[in-house]
């Protein structure tokens, strides 16, 4: 059975181990930035809890993928909760270094004027901070998105959700008929899906960033 032939076959599978796939990451996603961009702001005023924030994050990204999977087997189990702790910790680094780049680099003078007119630290926060840091604080999205779509594969070995599964089936059965064709499968599902993610935040750009500071 040659390649398109498995496609035919295997499609509906495929899709749904896809959407599984996408829905991981994205909810993974959702979590990292709130909770990247909350650090951002705390840390960002001074120079040693920025580092603090950045040298802890990246200390996660040290531990390979699958020893981070099979340390959290016996805390919390096989399935979704390994692959979404995992994932969440692995998309932080760029999240918060780059929340902490752009709230450093936002002009004083306009600060200044905001809490001239009467904002409140809230109000110059989201009003005027974060908006203008959202530029390096998506960018920081796009990167760990595209590192969770290749990690969110491994989650396979703790039975997570995902194209790792139809990834492992065939390196599991090499030699098969059909394991080469799940592997490609499985590898082109995730480019493809890394492509549409990030031609997503592409649009999401050009929809939230003033054309004035687009870099």
């Amino acid at each position: 059975m040659n390649f398109w032939e498995y496609l035919g076959t295997a499609h509906e599978q495929l899709l749904t181990d896809a959407y599984q796939h996408a829905s991981v990451v994205f909810q993974c996603m959702v979590v990292a930035t709130l909770v990247g961009v909350l650090l951002g702001v705390v840390t960002s005023r001074t120079e040693w809890a920025g580092a603090l924030a950045t040298t802890a994050t990246s200390a996660v990204l040290t531990v390979p993928s699958l020893a981070m999977i099979g340390l959290l087997i016996p805390v919390v189990g096989l399935g979704v909760p390994p692959t979404v702790i995992a994932l969440t910790l692995y998309g932080l680094l760029p999240i918060v270094r780059n929340a902490i780049v752009g709230l450093r680099g936002v002009d004083p003078s306009l600060v200044d004027a905001a809490k001239g007119i009467g904002m409140s630290r809230l109000m110059r926060l989201t009003r005027v901070e974060l908006p203008l840091a959202w530029p390096p604080i998506l960018t920081g999205i796009r990167i760990s998105t595209q590192m969770l779509m290749g990690i969110a594969a491994i989650a396979a070995y703790a039975s997570g959700p995902g194209l790792g599964n139809v990834i492992f089936r065939g390196l599991a059965s090499l030699g098969s008929r059909n394991a080469l064709n799940q592997v490609l499968a499985g590898t082109l599902g995730i480019i493809v899906l890394a492509l549409l993610f990030d031609a997503a935040y592409v649009l999401l750009g050009r929809l939230t960033i003033p054309r004035g500071i687009r870099a």
